[in-house]
Formats: structure tokens, sequence, C-alpha cells
């Protein structure tokens, strides 16, 4: 057992398994929700990048590269100046909604390296240029530019032109778990020689102007290589530097003068930096100062074409007078050892090594990813923050919603675009993790359910801007996704998991069923299900009159969650018989809703594809001909049940037996299939003949099949665009590979053409099911019209590698995901870096919108697994006897 092993087994034995100190500093907290109070909810401008450097947050903090304790108390992270910028790099700059011509963009280039689950070893990769960096540039170009353009990139200013930047490498080894060791390395990457300011930066999360502590913290000297930082929650820490010639302090306070025109409540406020090292303004005044809430030591120096400079810091409780005499390069070099160890032991060993480097930045992206995450709604509501008047927001966003109380470490999307857990991104990033630290995962999929977030009438938070948008219901197929990567790790399930998780997707089931299901016949609604601007309208939005929208992958997500849930229950009835008639009550629901999916119309027989139906009361019902995922996520309802497993659950058995001989008795839909003689019985949303159609459209590179997966919509509609008339208004659809052309949910993500990971790991695994079943029984061609045919598993490989193609080099060296960039990807020392971007372009499978979603784009990482393990089957398995009845 490796030793990064032997500290999560330490871990899992803690109520919350979960490192004191480790990545969870925001990498943006400016506009966000949390840190809005203005009247008109307008995020964005209320909180701009402008005044992030002056202005202390109410909800949480950010940084480069940064870390914090889990209550966020006290933080670290870099900052930075190239001695042109008119602002220390203390965060990374991006375009607010408003600013960028497809939403918000971060504008800078920056990569995680790698992490341990621990976070005893980390370290990224922050590039910094050396002449001014572009904000306005960035600004205008963007802004000028229309949806039908593509973004305007920090790749295309110029800024890395002679390869004018400086590499800075941040790297953490802890010498235990309240011990770390810190270093910064920075490089030269151009010839000629350059200035870098270096500001290692520490400070203490601005809880006292809200009343959150009894005593303000501080930060005060100790000696010329000392600071003592003391929290009455958190305790004393020191944090040690090599002698530097500058060492500053301040307050992390609002500059009220600079950006409100009102007095400051001390001279020395937050961006008080700012002024003493690039305007030499007060530089005297803070170098005087002994103590104060935010501290740096300053490093100034020039480094030539080429040349390396390192700084060490140490952050520990320990008091020492030779904090870097012994062992703090030995201990880098032993952590990254032990990080070397850990991947050997959990990652496959029969891949590439290139693909190898694929799939450890994916995971160290996704333990990056963890921020910690503080939002109080009633509190948000009720107080000001001494700014903005509170009154609108009384009855605004969120307001029904007083009860989520949320401070906790979370996966997050992307920590600069989505610096907010999404329900169901969530369920996607706990897949990978339990590569890792199932233990984590497991934590993560019960928390987003717990009181403090599941609304009391079981309904999930969905994300910030509206907790009450309504997410797919995947969290029963996730859990048992974690349920089974960790028995195939240990041999062993956790039975108690599935059982804890159950009962609370019990009460999320049920609001589905009463919220969602309004004419009670299995026909489900949902809104925009995650998937923005997949319709020619807002889903979510109330239509004309009495119209309603009956979804088809509503239902069809609501299908796969009975199904879920019935395996679920039928895995713990193996340990405990009293979850069997759960078991029999999900089956016979999802029964109900594949009869209702079926035939209440939203299959079209002409067209072998299922719809949308705009339902008006007296009118015959329209289907939506919208050929996207929308009409393909029936087929992810999908279940092998092993015979032996009937043959231990007497009442289950006998009373689906009945139920099959009572329906096709009666002439009623049945949606079980079994082979003669097998051992294995087919669940399936669809019948088989519908099974192929839907396949044969999947496979279709003229419609569904890219070179990187399977698109989101069918690239039939690039030259058959699809319009509807409603109320004398025309609503139109058609194929758009690249960057949103809508301004649906702001535009920042587009589902109507491009390549999704979530979607295609979905596809790929209910196409696995099916190849479980049928076997060599049944063949289809692949790609559909190539005359080649293949059984469904090996399809579903086919599928992954094509998935996998996004990532891997060419025999030029290039990757698709890094589409026109590549030239940049090229050159020595970026070989190896790889960004995980949202979603990829569904002809080219460059990569688009958030560049570090290491959330659900982490996926790869266990596909990469699947495939070095040829074919792994996750059927339900039992391991014991059912006990006696």
């Amino acid at each position: 057992m490796s030793a990064e092993q032997q500290r999560l087994k330490a871990n899992s034995g803690k109520k919350v398994a979960l490192e004191q100190w480790g990545p969870y500093l925001a990498d943006r907290q400016w506009g966000t929700v949390r840190e809005d109070y203005s009247e008109n909810g307008d995020a964005w401008n209320y909180f701009p990048f402008s005044h992030a450097h002056s202005r202390a947050y109410r909800w949480g903090e950010d940084g480069i590269g940064g870390i914090s304790d889990f209550f966020q108390n006290l933080c670290f992270s870099v900052a930075l100046w190239n001695g042109k910028d008119p602002i220390l790099k203390e965060r990374l700059f991006g375009l607010g909604n408003y600013e960028g011509n497809h939403g918000e963009d971060v504008k800078e280039l920056y990569y995680y390296l790698d992490n341990l689950p621990t976070h005893y070893y980390m370290q990224m990769l922050y590039k910094y240029p050396q002449n001014e960096f572009p904000y306005e540039e960035l600004q205008e170009k963007n802004r000028s530019r229309t949806k039908l353009e593509t973004e305007y990139e920090l790749l295309d200013t110029g800024a890395f032109k002679n390869n004018e930047y400086f590499d800075v490498f941040i790297t953490y080894a802890k010498h235990n778990k309240r011990d770390i060791a810190i270093k910064i390395e920075v490089v030269n990457r151009g010839t000629k020689e350059a200035p870098v300011t270096v500001v290692p930066t520490l400070w203490f999360y601005n809880r006292w102007q809200y009343g959150g502590v009894d005593k303000k913290p501080q930060i005060s000297r100790v000696n010329d290589y000392t600071v003592k930082a003391k929290h009455e929650r958190l305790g004393t820490y020191y944090m040690y530097y090599q002698k530097s010639d500058l060492q500053l302090f301040t307050e992390n306070e609002t500059n009220n003068e600079k950006l409100f025109k009102k007095p400051n409540v001390t001279p020395y406020v937050k961006d008080a930096f700012h002024d003493a090292i690039i305007h030499k303004k007060n530089t005297d005044a803070l170098r005087k100062l002994d103590k104060g809430t935010k501290f740096a030591p300053v490093y100034s120096c020039k480094l030539k074409g080429g040349e390396r400079k390192t700084f060490h810091l140490r952050l520990s409780e320990a008091l020492t007078d030779d904090p870097f005499g012994h062992g703090q390069e030995h201990i880098f070099a032993q952590r990254k050892a032990e990080a070397d160890e850990f991947y050997k032991a959990v990652l496959p060993a029969n891949i590439s090594e290139e693909l190898r480097k694929v799939q450890r930045q994916a995971l160290a992206g996704l333990l990056w990813s963890k921020q910690y995450y503080h939002f109080d709604i009633e509190r948000w509501l009720s107080q000001s923050d001494g700014i903005s008047p509170n009154q609108e927001r009384q009855t605004g966003r969120n307001h029904d919603w007083q009860h989520l109380k949320n401070q906790d470490i979370i996966l997050m999307p992307d920590k600069w675009e989505y610096p907010w857990y999404a329900a169901w991104d969530l369920a996607f990033h706990c897949i990978p993790m339990a590569m890792i630290d199932p233990n984590y995962a497991k934590h993560q999929l019960v928390l987003i359910m717990r009181e403090w977030y599941m609304k009391p009438d079981g309904q999930l938070p969905a994300y910030e801007w509206n907790f009450s948008d309504v997410n797919p219901p995947v969290h029963a197929w996730a859990a048992l996704q974690v349920y089974h990567i960790e028995k195939k790790q240990t041999g062993k399930g956790d039975i108690a998991f599935l059982k804890r998780i159950f009962q609370k997707l019990l009460i999320n089931f049920t609001w589905w069923i009463n919220r969602k299901d309004p004419n009670g016949n299995n026909i489900f609604e949902g809104g925009f299900l995650g998937l923005d601007n997949i319709g020619v309208f807002n889903r979510s939005i109330q239509l004309h009159g009495q119209m309603e929208l009956e979804q088809a992958d509503g239902t069809s997500w609501m299908g796969m969650y009975a199904l879920n849930l019935m395996d679920m229950a039928i895995e713990i009835a193996m340990h405990d018989i009293s979850f069997e008639d759960t078991a029999t009550k999900f089956f016979e629901h999802f029964v109900l809703i594949a009869e209702a999916l079926n035939e209440l119309g939203m299959w079209d027989e002409e067209d072998k594809f299922f719809y949308d139906m705009l339902v008006t009361p007296g009118a015959q019902p329209l289907r939506l001909k919208i050929q996207s995922i929308v009409g393909l996520t029936p087929l992810f309802a999908v279940s092998v049940i092993e015979r032996n497993v009937l043959r231990r659950l007497d009442d289950f058995t006998k009373r689906i037996t009945w139920f099959e001989n009572y329906r096709l008795k009666n002439n009623k839909f049945w949606p079980n299939e079994e082979r003669a003689g097998g051992e294995k019985i087919l669940l399936s949303l669809i019948p088989k003949e519908k099974l192929v159609a839907l396949m044969e459209r999947l496979l279709n590179e003229t419609e569904f099949l890219s070179t990187g997966g399977i698109r989101a919509l069918s690239k039939y509609h690039e030259q058959h665009p699809y319009t509807v008339t409603i109320d004398e208004t025309d609503y139109s659809i058609q194929y758009d590979p690249g960057d949103s052309t809508s301004n649906f949910f702001g535009g920042n993500s587009n589902w109507r053409g491009p390549v999704w990971m979530p979607i295609n790991y979905l596809i790929i695994q209910a196409i696995k099911r099916y190849g479980e079943f049928y076997e060599d029984h049944l063949t289809m061609e692949y790609p559909t019209g190539s005359g080649k045919r293949y059984t469904l598993t090996e399809i579903a490989d086919e599928l992954t590698q094509r998935v996998i193609s996004l990532f891997e080099k060419d025999a030029e060296g290039k990757r698709k995901l890094h589409g026109e960039y590549n030239w940049f990807y090229q050159q020595p020392g970026n070989e190896h870096l790889i960004l995980f971007y949202e979603y990829f372009h569904g002809d080219t499978g460059s990569g688009l919108g958030a560049n570090h979603q290491t959330g659900w784009t982490a996926l790869v990482a266990e596909l990469l697994n699947e495939t070095a393990e040829q074919h792994r089957v996750v059927p339900t398995v039992i391991d014991n006897p059912a006990p006696a009845k």
C-alpha cells in the first residue's frame, strides 16, 4: 500500500474524510451571485473584476494557485508583477458575461499539473507575459465581435510572441497535515533579460466585517523571515520565507475611498500592495507596520533568457528556527515520488505513457477543483453588505431557498468560470473521483442531498444563479457508478452508502413525481434540464396560455431514475431483504414510464425518433421535430439483471412475473426482453427495433457521429434548419458545431452541435449494457453505411476511442482539442500541457467553453481506465446470498 493510500485509509476513519489544508481557494470570487447585493441581480456589474483588487469579499476569497484551510480562515496564493502591468497579478483575469461575445470567459493560461487526494503534493503552472498584460485589448476585441465570430483569446494577442513570458510553477508538499512546504519557480522562456516581482501573499478571509468572528485575527512579524498568523478558530500558524528586501503588511479591508468615495475604516486597505509595489506609494509606511490581516514578502529580480529562480516558503503550526535548513528540497522529491507511486498503483499500466499523462492531468484538475463554498441564503437576503440596500432581494433570486446554508468543500465544474456547484455536474465529477478517492466521491453525492442543500419538498439545488432550475436526475446512476468502481477496487461494495443515499433519493424521486408530471400520465416536464439552448425556445419559460411542453428527455431521465433505484434496491436487498419491496415498486414505475414514452405520441414512426411535444388543450399535440440528444436519452435507461439474482429474491420475481403476465394478457406495453436459455434479462426503456433505429442515427457521420464523439444536435440540421411558429412568433434551430450563436442562458455554452463529455459517457455506458445482453446476437454497421458490422460492445469501445482521440497527439504532435493553438502546444516545454474544455467542436474537436472543466471532462480518465480493462462490465453482481426470510 502506497504512502498516499495509507493516508487515505486513515482519513476514511474520520467523520469527514477531508484534509484541513487543500486547494480550496476559488479562482474567482468576484461576479458571483454570493457577492451580489444589487437591486437588479446583476452580479457581473455589481462586483466586477476592477473592484476585486480593492474590495473585501463577503463569502470567500480567490487567488492564483492558492490554498486555504477547509473553513478558509487563512489563505495563501501567489501574486506577480512584470514591471509593466497597471495592477498586480493577484487573480486570474477574464470577461464578465456582458463583455464576452460568447459570455464569461477566463483569459489566462494556467494548467493543473499534479495533485494527490490528500494534497500532500500539488503543482500548477501559470504563464505570465513579460510585456503589459492586454487587459483592454481582450475586452475591446471580444466586445466588438459578434456571436458568429470566435472568441478572442490571450494567445491571439501576441502576448506570447517570441516566448516573452514567464513559466511560474507553484508547488506544495506537506511535511504533515499542518506543515506545508511551498516552492515558487519562475522560468524566463524568452531569450532576453526580463524583470519579475514575486509576491507570495498570506491573508485572513474577512469575516470580522460582518461579525463572523469575535476577535479580529492578526498576522504579526516575528523576525526577518517569519510571521505569525493567529486566529481564534484556526489557532496559530507561522509562515517562513526567505529573506526579502521588502515585507509588507496591510488589512484585508475595502478601499471605500477609492471605490465609493466614503471614508476608509483604516488607512491600510486591501489594495495597498498595488500602490506600494507599482506606484511606490506609502511604501515606507507599510514597511514600518509589523502586523495586519494581509502580509507578503516582496522579491524583485531580473531573469536572463532561460534562467530559473526558485523561492521557498513554509506554512506550519510549528515554531522553528531552521525552516529550510533540512529537507526543504527533499520533501518535494519525496512527495513527488509518493504521487508517482500512488498513480502507478491506481491507474492502468497497459496504456501508453502519453495517455497516462492525459489521465493524470485530468485527475489533477479534478482535485484542484475542490473549493470552499459558503452561502447562507437567509443571511444573504436579510443582511446588507453596507454598500447596497437589500429590499428588492427579499422577493428576488433564490428567495424561496432560505433553508440553504452551505459551507463545505465541494467539487466545482471550473473554479473560474463556474466557481459554484451544479447538481448534475457534481454527479459526473464523483465518477472519476471514485477512481482515486471513493470516500470523498461518496461524501459529495450524499452532501448534495443533505437537509441544508435539498429543499424540504425534495428538490435539489441546481446552481446559485437559480437554485430552482431543474437538472437531470442522474444522482442514483452516479451513486451506482461510484459504488461499482469502489467495489471493483476493493472487492467489497459499500452497502451502507447505498442505503444512506437511497433514502435521500426516495425523497427527490417523489418531488419529481409530484411536481414534474402535472397530468399524472408518467410524461414529465423539467425545463431546460441542463441543456441550455437545446430547444428552439427556452424550455424553462412559462409557455403562452395553457400550453405545456412534454419532454422526451424529462420522461427518459425519469425512466432511468426509476431503473437505477430498482438496481440499487436489488443490490441492497441481497444484504437486507427489507428492500425487496422497493425494488418491485421501482420496477413497476419504470414499466409505466416506458409505456408512456412509447405509446403517448413522443415516438415518430416516420422519422424513427423521439421528440418533445407541445400540448394545447383542445388541439392536436405538436411534435417539435428537433433531432437532438433529447431524442436519444431513452437509450440511457437500461439494466441487465442476472437470473441468479431473481432466484434469490422470491417475492420480487413472483411480482414481476405476475405483472408481466397481466400486462401481456391485456395487450399492454412490456419492456422486458429475455433470450431463450439465457442467464440475463434486459430491461430497457425502448424495445429492440427502436434501439436499432436510434443507433443507426447515432452512428451516422452525417448526423450524430463526429470524429470526437456524439454531437448534441444532428448535423442533419445544418442543411435542414427546423422552425416552428407559436402565437405568430417563429422559433428556429440549426446545427451550430462551435460557440453558441444564441443568447440562451447568457450564450456561454452550446448544445446545438458540439460534443459534450457527460452525454458521451452516458451513451457509451448504456451501449455497453445493451452489448452485455445481446453479445454477438446483435450487430450494427459502424459507421452507418460503411458495410462494417460490430457488436454493441465493440461499438462502445470505438466510441470511447473517438472521445479519447480529442486528447491524443496525432502524427504531427497535434491534439484536436487545441485546435488553432497547436502551434503553442508544440513548443518545447508545452508538449504535455492539456486543457480540459467544457465541450468540443462538433466537426473539428477543438475545445470550447470553460477551459478547466475538469469536473465532468475528467470522465476521460475513467474512459481510459475502462479501455485498459478491456470491456469492463458492471452488472448487478451479488457477493453474498440474501439473508433468510
